[in-house]
């Protein structure tokens, strides 16, 4: 064993201090002990419900009882009949008293005979011969195997989740995270250690359940290259996931005690929204399939079309329907479960380039410019690539009452997922703006390098300003953001200028944009708003150059007022204020207004924002420039 230990921690020396702290015999007992309990609750929970005496013959087991339904059946149908019948012949044009009452009788007959069964089928219950155990068995070792596949990934998640962030805040506030960052071990190794050893225990729970896991899958007829498949995915996102909260505990060293509940509470909370969301819609042609597939229980469902106990076939042919790019990458499971692992693996590899960046220096941006730049792309790649799916999901208007088929518009489908581009395009140049935006002190450093002019490079590019406000670590990063933002309003704005030429159907879904907005107006709508992140993006900087120690509250108070305070007010007060009044145009949504605005106001808006941008730059660059002329002059 100690021979073991030394192996590994020649392979990593982190790992090895972790596992040492955490596998002991007591904590190892009572790990153990808890498995074999949550196992055992598992199977007498089902155990409980065995099929006994007083199982009634309308159970789902009961075979005799499929005979009592059968019959029921029949006769409610030979009633409906009897009583079209009794209707016909009680009308005065076929009025016919001897056939009235034999048909009375008729129906009293059935009605009694259908009482009869019903009491019998209800009331009595079912021989036990009668009862199918070998089905009752097969289904209740997949009702086990499901509730433990529920339970790997709730355990493993947010337990994993909680236990690392609260070790690494705890490293950090005792000071030993500094002693691992001075150390020889590479970032790589350290955090590697700590995610292969923090959940170790986790990880102990999980794997004395997996045969029991494993035994009922089988007895419940479920492949094994399914069950391998789940667990692969389930190692994918716990990768994800751990290092996601690592870099989360790097980056929110602020909130002290509070972090590992804050994350694993997220994690929780997320799991439960898009478990509760599957149970009832497993459609995956929207433009947030990708943050869906974050989770692992998607894929869990595809590879387990029983796990919500939905035995429709057309429900599980939603995600067989899934595209990416008009690619069908739901028509098997291996293109379904490699987009899932395609997915964790590039967000895990971004993740890792923010903790090699932040580990080390804590001052650091989580990513670079040119990083950001990527990013941006990359989730554009995605929104817009579950968004182009050959879905039929357009119903017209019935004519002549009687409904057309359905048929795939690729307008409507863009147009239903506006406000997921919307959402996330919101929250990815929010975030943006206070990762990639510096405090006084590095603009400061930057104003002065730039004075100085100590670049030695040859060439105007390697010394120009251009190049490094595009992609320098440490200088203003106002450029970068209005890069980001022609990269987000590319694809929109080319569908608006495509869009009447992609109505081939001739139908009323972007009437608004053709006839009551104009496709003019509503790029111009996408200049203003864009401007408008410009000014918030410039005022967020400017606050973050205050010597107080509040900047960062005051950034975010007043960058937030500004961003989305004005749409906030406007719909409080669209009852005294009309809805569409010229003061949208100066908010998050500028389209509200667009429609019954003249375009003359329209430009006098985008030219006073415009104007209101440049003040702003000028001022900032003013500033930036006096401070390191300031910083030159004391150096002196």
């Amino acid at each position: 064993m100690l021979q073991f230990l030394e192996k590994i921690g020649e392979w990593n020396p982190q790992f090895t201090r972790e596992i040492k702290g955490r596998l002991k015999i007591f904590p190892i007992l009572v790990t153990s002990a808890i498995s074999l309990i949550v196992q055992s609750v598992v199977f007498l929970a089902q155990l409980g419900q065995i099929p006994g005496k007083e199982y009634q013959m309308s159970g789902q087991y009961c075979g005799i009882g499929k005979s009592y339904q059968e019959q029921i059946s029949d006769l409610g149908q030979v009633l409906s009949k009897l009583q079209k019948n009794f209707f016909h012949y009680s009308s005065k044009q076929y009025f016919d008293a001897e056939k009235l009452e034999n048909i009375r009788t008729q129906l009293q007959e059935v009605k009694n005979t259908r009482a009869h069964l019903q009491d019998i089928l209800y009331k009595q219950p079912c021989p036990r011969s009668q009862i199918d155990m070998a089905e009752w068995w097969r289904d209740h070792w997949e009702y086990m195997f499901q509730a433990l596949s529920v339970i790997f990934i709730f355990t493993l998640l947010v337990a994993g989740t909680y236990l690392l962030i609260n070790n690494l805040a705890q490293e950090e506030r005792k000071g030993t995270l500094n002693f691992i960052r001075l150390s020889p071990q590479s970032e790589v190794s350290v955090l590697t250690g700590k995610i292969l050893g923090v959940p170790i225990l986790v990880y102990l729970f999980v794997a004395l359940a997996i045969p029991f896991h494993i035994f009922s899958g089988k007895l419940a007829g479920i492949a094994f290259s399914h069950i391998f498949s789940y667990y692969i995915v389930l190692v994918g996102s716990c990768i994800f996931f751990y290092s996601a909260a690592c870099l989360f505990s790097l980056v929110t060293q602020f909130l002290g005690g509070f972090q590992p509940w804050l994350g694993a509470g997220a994690v929780l909370m997320f799991l439960t929204i898009v478990f509760s969301t599957a149970q009832y819609s497993n459609n995956l042609n929207n433009g947030a399939a990708w943050f869906r597939m974050f989770t692992p229980i998607d894929a869990t469902s595809y590879l387990f079309p029983n796990f919500f106990r939905n035995y429709s076939e057309r429900y599980f042919d939603k995600y067989k329907e899934t595209q990416f790019f008009y690619i069908p990458i739901g028509a098997n499971i291996a293109s379904f479960i490699g987009m899932h692992l395609a997915n964790f693996g590039l967000w895990t590899y971004g993740i890792w380039q923010g903790l090699l960046r932040r580990f080390r220096n804590p001052n650091t941006p989580v990513i670079s410019k040119l990083q950001s730049y990527f990013l941006v792309i990359f989730i554009q790649v995605l929104s817009w690539g579950f968004t182009l799916q050959n879905v039929k999901n357009f119903y017209p208007n019935s004519s002549f009452g009687k409904p057309r088929p359905s048929y795939y518009d690729i307008n409507t489908q863009i147009l239903q997922n506006l406000p997921i581009f919307a959402l996330f395009n919101f929250a990815l140049m929010f975030g943006l703006i206070f990762i990639l935006s510096h405090e006084r002190q590095t603009i400061q450093d930057w104003a002065r390098y730039r004075y100085k002019g100590t670049s030695t490079r040859k060439g105007w590019w390697h010394n120009s300003l251009l190049r490094d406000l595009i992609f320098g670590e440490k200088s203003p990063a106002l450029l970068t953001f209005a890069l980001c933002s022609l990269i987000i309003t590319i694809p929109i704005t080319i569908w608006v200028i495509l869009s009447e030429h992609l109505n081939v159907r001739n139908n009323y879904a972007i009437d608004w944009l053709i006839e009551d907005v104009g496709r003019f107006k509503a790029i111009l709508g996408i200049v203003l708003l864009v401007v408008l992140w410009g000014i918030g993006a410039t005022v967020a900087q400017r606050m973050l150059l205050l010597k107080t120690s509040k900047r960062y509250l005051w950034a975010l108070g007043t960058t937030s007022a500004l961003l989305f305070a004005p749409a906030i007010i406007l719909s409080i007060l669209n009852n005294t204020i009309a809805r569409n009044s010229a003061l949208w145009l100066f908010s998050s949504y500028p389209w509200a207004a667009l429609a019954e605005t003249n375009l003359p106001i329209v430009f006098m808006a985008l030219f006073t924002e415009v104007m209101v941008l440049g003040f702003l730059n000028v001022r900032l660059a003013k500033q930036i420039k006096l401070a390191g002329e300031s910083a030159t002059q004391a150096l002196k």
